[in-house]
């Protein structure tokens, strides 16, 4: 079973938040920042990754981006915070 990645896009510091998944977070970040997957990323203009996680398998990924979703939004600002103070845009960082 492949690995799998949830993670957060945001438009700004503290602004509005995207919670996903994916198995291929370089793929899925470029789609994001070229506005091809449309919906409410687009919308929105959410074009910086401020939070990733790895998960072994996709399945324990995406039961911990339901998770998530379901957080009140101050927790996730929160999560977000511990790992990226300064929500800089994460995307130039990622592994392979």
């Amino acid at each position: 079973m492949p690995a799998g990645w949830v993670y957060i896009m945001t438009n700004r510091p503290n602004g509005t938040l995207y919670v996903g998944v994916t198995n291929d977070l370089r793929r899925r970040v470029f789609d994001h920042k070229a506005g091809t997957t449309g919906g409410f990323v687009a919308e929105y203009g959410l074009h910086r990754l401020v939070y990733a996680e790895r998960h072994e398998n996709i399945v324990g990924a995406i039961q911990r981006e339901k998770n998530i979703k379901h957080w009140p939004r101050a927790w996730k600002v929160r999560l977000i915070g511990r790992e990226n103070p300064a929500w800089d845009d994460l995307a130039d960082t990622l592994p392979y």
